[in-house]
């Protein structure tokens, strides 16, 4: 029986290659599926359709049309949903319940968006007796995306969505570990009737090259990227030989910081989830437990017990509580941080490979640090390892939570009243939760301090990022 096969979605067109990669299930290694893998002349051919679509049409200037295109879109995921979600979790290895969190996210940012189409506004004044000035915000022309596999779903539709809501046309290179998924996206965005074609032209590929030329290429005038700061780095240093916009959510280390007044049977379920959820391959991951000396002993032991008893497994077992991470190769990479880690460190709980096979199952780990310096404080290990750090008093724990280079988001845990919006104000981070985590709206700004990022997703924000702003000057005569 063949395999089923992943085709690019461009210029209102559905494009297959001369090559076809294989993607593969993390819970069992095996071959699922392949996709068209031509990554250069297909971002070729997506900036190329993007920049005639933009030049062309009513889209740029048609904000019903664009809002009634992100309608119909988040209508068509709706009507997919189950067979979405049944997908994602067997290609990037999510249980089905973080599969489907992920993509009933996706839906209401799709109508979020359509909603800002119709209510972006300028401003407008008399400046002076018969002297008149108003902005407009105009489409900054083609965006380039570049998804990341960890949530390809709500990832390309966090940054696609207010692309077009603003009036932009998109480009968009999604990951080759979850092509199948990226081929029913692209389905979904075929069967948007009001979606001109070369609105949305969509490639997966397996290496890097159609990403580079999205970043470098002088079609495109605007880049939203996903991932690692050492990339996103890259990234801004190419887009500013052309003065291109960036938007840029980077790498995390989320501090979880618990003082000695929480309520910790509150906390500990959280900052178990924290270290768990999509197996640790997050952004945002509570990657650092800081606890207050005082309760620092019941807190570590908690939590140990907590890690130790968290089932790993595949989704079609009920009892798993967390499934593999993306490949082999990445269980490996994060099983030798946590035994190289004993050099600086503790390690509370080992976690480690599950099998000996060609799975990607990993047990969660827990590693005590004293030394902030520490490399597994710093490194963006991006599996299900956390460190685990004890601090005095309010001001020891916002220096250890600032001493990354990391500036995306953190966890604040007391019943103090005001010692969270205290602490909170002084963390360099984008995001805080007071005793809780991972809670995003999409009315709201999302985005990093420091190496992070740049920019922010969500919210009226979002739209901004891609968008410029245009000034009138109207002097009519003297009145």
């Amino acid at each position: 029986m063949s395999l089923p096969h992943a085709r690019n979605f461009i210029d209102g067109r559905w494009s297959d290659a001369p090559t076809a990669g294989t993607t593969s299930s993390p819970a069992t290694g095996m071959p699922i599926g392949t996709y068209a893998d031509d990554g250069a002349a297909s971002a070729r051919n997506a900036i190329d359709a993007a920049r005639r679509t933009f030049r062309a049409g009513t889209w740029a200037r048609d904000r019903r049309l664009r809002a009634r295109a992100l309608s119909e879109m988040a209508d068509r995921m709706a009507q997919r949903r189950d067979e979405l979600v049944d997908l994602l979790s067997r290609e990037n290895g999510k249980r089905r319940a973080e599969a489907a969190m992920e993509v009933d996210a996706a839906i209401p940012k799709l109508r979020y968006n359509a909603a800002l189409a119709l209510t972006d506004t300028g401003r407008a004044a008399e400046t002076s007796p018969s002297s008149y000035s108003m902005t407009i915000h105009q489409p900054a022309g083609v965006a380039a995306v570049i998804v990341p596999w960890n949530s390809p779903v709500i990832l390309a539709v966090r940054s696609f969505a207010p692309a077009l809501a603003a009036g932009c046309t998109v480009a968009m290179k999604m990951p080759a570990q979850t092509a199948l998924t990226n081929g029913l996206l692209y389905e979904i965005i075929a069967e948007t009737t009001a979606l001109p074609a070369g609105a949305v032209n969509a490639f997966t590929e397996s290496g890097d090259d159609g990403a580079r030329l999205l970043v470098t290429d002088p079609g495109t005038d605007v880049v939203s990227y996903t991932g690692s700061t050492a990339v996103g780095r890259t990234i801004m240093a190419e887009a500013a030989r052309h003065v291109k916009g960036c938007s840029l959510e980077l790498g995390g280390k989320t501090p979880m910081i618990v003082f000695d007044d929480a309520d910790l049977d509150a906390a500990v379920p959280v900052l178990t989830a924290a270290v768990t959820t999509f197996s640790g391959q997050f952004c945002m991951a509570g990657s650092r437990i800081l606890a207050q000396r005082s309760v620092a002993d019941e807190l570590r032991a908690r939590l140990t017990a907590a890690l130790e008893a968290v089932p790993v497994g595949p989704d079609q077992d009920h009892e798993s509580a967390m499934g593999p991470v993306i490949d082999r190769t990445q269980a490996l990479r994060i099983d030798a941080i946590v035994a190289a880690s004993s050099a600086w460190g503790s390690i509370l709980l080992r976690g480690g490979l599950v099998t000996d096979g060609n799975d990607a199952y990993l047990r969660p780990s827990l590693v005590e640090i004293d030394d902030v310096s520490a490399p597994l404080i710093h490194q963006e290990v991006f599996g299900p390892t956390a460190t685990f750090e004890v601090f005095d008093h309010e001001s020891d724990a916002v220096t250890r939570a600032n001493a990354t280079e990391y500036g995306l988001a953190a966890s604040v845990w007391s019943r103090d009243v005001d010692r969270p919006l205290r602490v909170g104000r002084q963390l360099d981070v984008g995001t805080v939760w007071i005793n809780d985590w991972a809670v995003i709206h999409d009315q709201f700004e999302e985005g990093g301090f420091k190496q992070s990022g740049i920019g922010r997703l969500n919210g009226p924000r979002g739209l901004a990022e891609f968008q410029e702003i245009k000034h009138f000057v109207h002097s009519p005569g003297q009145g």
